[in-house]
């Protein structure tokens, strides 16, 4: 947290990252295919209450919705017995660093190299020349385009889990969520044509239409993929299976705008991966809920 706040600035009250976002309250109703691969309670047949927060990537609470290109999504689902589980996921399949403290040195070196006039692609060309695993991140990130909506992006969790079910059996797996409207993103022309919070003002029109939904489709590893580097994609071919659909039914009151949406939390019939960064993640979230909640 320190190093984002040295590298990006400090925004008091606000997330140290993925700082400007909206929740929404939202209906999860699984479809059973699951259930043979864990014993998680709200991937079996019941439906589950869920909120939803969407957000730009960005530090910055004030920067224009074209200008911050990662988005995010992440789902909090209530549990039967009163618990919560999170799943965080960005517009992009992968992460640009290994470990927390890559993360700390690929800080270091945007710092570093935050002179007059450089750009984002003069920082990004300093970061990949430096470290290799950042690579197919950064470039992935140049490829994204503003997207026309909230409600029509892919979104991919950047690490992998272990379902385990009834029988002891694991297999790791990663989430997608597929948008019910399609993918859909602003022509070059249109972009200059953006107010600065369009994502949400579209949202909620989109919104007072009926709900918005998207499908969650589990990825299937086999062997050799790896399962503890989020700098690293799965083959394509790997198998998916739809396991459920989310409803966005309209916006959550102003207490559930400052829920922590903590992707380690995770119930029996799930597992972390040995993914460093996801593991460090639980600490992360709660020094910058912690800060923010003090003000600062």
């Amino acid at each position: 947290m320190d190093s984002i706040e040295e590298v990006a600035g400090k925004y008091p009250s606000y997330r140290r990252a993925h700082a400007k976002g909206v929740v929404y309250h939202a209906v999860f109703t699984p479809n059973g295919q699951a259930a043979s691969l864990t014993t998680a309670p709200h991937l079996q047949n019941q439906e589950a209450q869920a909120l939803v927060r969407f957000s730009n990537s960005s530090t910055n609470p004030s920067i224009p919705d074209v200008f911050s290109p990662a988005k995010g999504m992440a789902v909090q689902f209530e549990l039967p017995d009163g618990g919560v589980t999170s799943l965080v996921t960005i517009t992009l399949p992968i992460f640009f660093a290994k470990t927390p403290q890559s993360f700390i040195d690929i800080l270091g070196t945007i710092k570093e190299n935050s002179v007059e006039g450089a750009t984002t692609a003069d920082k990004f060309k300093a970061v990949m020349e430096k470290y290799e695993e950042s690579r197919a991140g950064l470039q992935a990130v140049k490829m994204l385009q503003p997207p026309l909506s909230f409600a029509t992006n892919r979104y991919h969790s950047i690490h992998a889990y272990y379902f385990i079910n009834s029988n002891g059996e694991r297999q790791a797996v990663k989430y997608e969520w597929e948008p019910e409207a399609g993918l859909h993103y602003l022509a070059n022309e249109e972009v200059k044509a953006q107010s600065p919070n369009y994502l949400e003002d579209e949202l909620a029109e989109r919104l007072s239409k009926g709900p918005v939904a998207f499908q969650l489709s589990v990825v299937l590893a086999q062997e050799g993929d790896p399962t503890d580097d989020p700098t690293s994609v799965w083959p394509e071919d790997r198998e998916r299976i739809v396991v459920g659909e989310l409803s966005i039914t309209g916006i959550a009151d102003e207490k559930a705008q400052d829920r922590v949406f903590d992707p380690t939390d995770v119930p029996a019939g799930i597992e972390c991966s040995k993914d460093p960064i996801l593991n460090f993640r639980h600490d992360a979230y709660a020094v910058s809920h912690d800060r923010r909640s003090q003000g600062q």
